[in-house]
């Protein structure tokens, strides 16, 4: 656990009339998101994702959300509801379920798809609730309206929340695209129509806050594709994320445009890919898909393949690719196209795969060279328009960095919206609404959950520290065998390093050093193990630091003889 503020106290209760905000994720970080509101002793839940982590957290495979806020007052949740089907908005589902398998959860046909799927792995069958813009749903002492959102995955939402609190407007991750692919625009009729009612406390996602303009359409890619396509004479590879439908749609209707034979690599992006077939939201156009297997049966300049790996997984199909690790060789004359941008943090894992794959021969096309990406968020330009249409009386930027919840506070009060009522608020930050005054009132515990392995929530900061330390500075054992009855070193101290870049002699002139230290201490009485492990990793420490330069985990073992 860690507290996010230690200048704010806990929470008092909440008044009677009000309505409380308390992110447990996505608020200072790109990914994690899941809110928690609170009315009349009820909670309605808007999202729960994961947030997949960097290099300063190794062997962890995903962090979650911090549920101890609401760990003891789960069966006070009326629902759970989904914006949309990435991964940061639904991915955490499945370990809030163990907790209570029957929290009903609203979302659109897509995302509830790609979600039952995900369960499904878990062994977990959730109660669900399809709804579609311009339903409205009362769960509880909540009234749910739900608009339509441009994002890059189709079927988003936007979620306008009403109580005897006010009227909160939860835009989820969107766009303002006004061409795009499906033809399914953000609705800002809904939005100005809400504008005109009242909207106390908009909630808006910040990601691109910072960029200048408007975020191009999506459709302004395919001259790009068309082009690599072209002029590419051996096989297209083409890494993106495995929800993105409308990507994958525009290689299927370029590799038709060019004769080629698309296959799919990749557990995901196979089953997402079929979920969206299946519900009609991808054209899959006919005789193109092939079997991966069988995609040598063709010429390579016939050969499209779609995979994961956009964003340098270790483990995804690119990464192994250009690592040589894949039944699929990437060889010179092959064009890769990474059709995504970098998530803040992956940057270093993506250029070793780039560099990876251009080493083996390949013409590599990303967003620094070729128009293959257009962003999924809005731009500053759209910020100003919805918050022009909307007009609220509070502001609650979301989903961003600092950076990027700072500047779409800054968008907010150039649009007239006064500074007391931008509120900028981190994860486990409270906030109220209270008689049409949204403001910050304290603070609850909530920190980072790491899913490592089997194990959840057992990963602290103090064994990732030690994990940083082991990968970055290797480690040193030094047994020392004592003879208590004499208070003598019975016999010369063993050293064995591992990842120490340094010559076995290294350590020759500090076995007198720990010989001298351990006698010297037992002369004084200490005879209890674990106190001399203590005297041992001082002594060894202070030599390999003055004399190497280095910092490794020591690993000091007494043997009594």
């Amino acid at each position: 656990m860690s507290h996010p503020h230690p200048e704010l106290s806990a929470p008092p209760p909440l008044p009677t009339s009000g309505m409380r905000i308390v992110a447990l994720g996505g608020l200072g970080e790109v990914g994690r998101n899941m809110t928690v509101l609170e009315h009349e002793g009820r909670l309605l839940v808007v999202d729960c994702g994961v947030l997949f982590p960097d290099d300063h957290q190794p062997g962890v495979d995903l962090i979650l959300p911090d549920f101890d806020y609401i760990s003891d007052r789960l069966d006070d949740i009326e629902a759970v509801v989904l914006t949309h089907g990435h991964e940061d908005h639904i991915g955490a589902l499945p370990y809030l379920l163990r907790l209570r398998g029957d929290i009903p959860l609203l979302g659109s046909h897509l995302t509830l798809a790609l979600v039952e799927a995900k369960l499904k792995e878990h062994r977990i069958k959730p109660v669900v609730t399809y709804v579609t813009e311009g339903d409205r749903r009362t769960v509880g002492g909540f009234d749910l309206e739900f608009l339509a959102v441009n994002h890059s995955i189709p079927d988003a939402l936007a979620v306008a929340i009403r109580t005897d609190a006010g009227l909160i407007l939860h835009t989820g991750d969107f766009k303002m695209d006004q061409l795009p692919l499906d033809g399914r625009v953000t609705d800002l009729r809904g939005f100005a129509r809400l504008g005109e009612e009242g909207v106390d406390l908009f909630l808006t996602d910040s990601t691109n806050a910072e960029v200048p303009g408007f975020t191009m359409h999506e459709k302004d890619i395919y001259p790009a594709l068309e082009r690599v396509f072209e002029h590419a004479d051996r096989r297209i590879i083409v890494a993106c994320f495995a929800s993105h439908v409308h990507r994958v749609q525009q290689v299927f209707d370029a590799a038709e445009e060019f004769g080629r034979k698309v296959a799919m690599v990749g557990r995901s992006m196979v089953r997402n890919m079929t979920i969206a077939e299946e519900l009609g939201y991808l054209r899959v156009p006919q005789g193109i898909l092939v079997d991966a297997r069988k995609l040598a049966d063709y010429p390579d300049d016939e050969q499209v393949l779609i995979c994961t790996g956009s964003q340098g997984e270790p483990m995804a199909a690119l990464s192994r690719m250009a690592n040589r690790d894949h039944s699929i060789e990437v060889g010179a004359g092959d064009t890769v196209i990474l059709a995504s941008s970098l998530i803040p943090g992956n940057e270093n894992a993506v250029f070793r795969v780039i560099n990876g794959l251009m080493r083996l021969g390949a013409n590599v096309v990303h967003r620094g060279n070729a128009k293959v990406h257009v962003s999924g968020h809005a731009s500053a330009g759209e910020l100003l328009y919805c918050y022009n249409i909307v007009r609220p009386t509070n502001v609650m930027p979301v989903h961003g960095e600092w950076r990027h919840l700072v500047a779409n506070g800054a968008l907010a009060q150039a649009t007239g919206v006064a500074k007391d009522r931008v509120v900028l608020a981190e994860n486990g930050v409270v906030v109220d609404l209270v008689d049409g005054v949204a403001r910050i009132v304290g603070a609850v515990d909530c920190g980072y959950v790491y899913v490592d392995g089997s194990s959840v929530g057992a990963t602290d900061e103090a064994l990732l520290k030690d994990r940083r330390i082991l990968r970055d500075e290797g480690f040193v054992t030094v047994i020392v065998p004592v003879d208590a009855s004499r208070g003598k070193v019975a016999s010369e101290p063993e050293i064995l390093a591992r990842g120490v870049a340094e010559e076995e002699d290294a350590f020759v002139k500090v076995r007198p050093v720990i010989v001298a230290a351990v006698e010297e201490a037992m002369g004084k009485g200490v005879m209890d193990s674990y106190q001399l492990q203590q005297v041992i990793r001082r002594a060894v420490g202070s030599y390999v630091g003055g004399k190497l330069r280095r910092r490794p985990m020591i690993i000091p073992v007494v043997i009594e003889v």
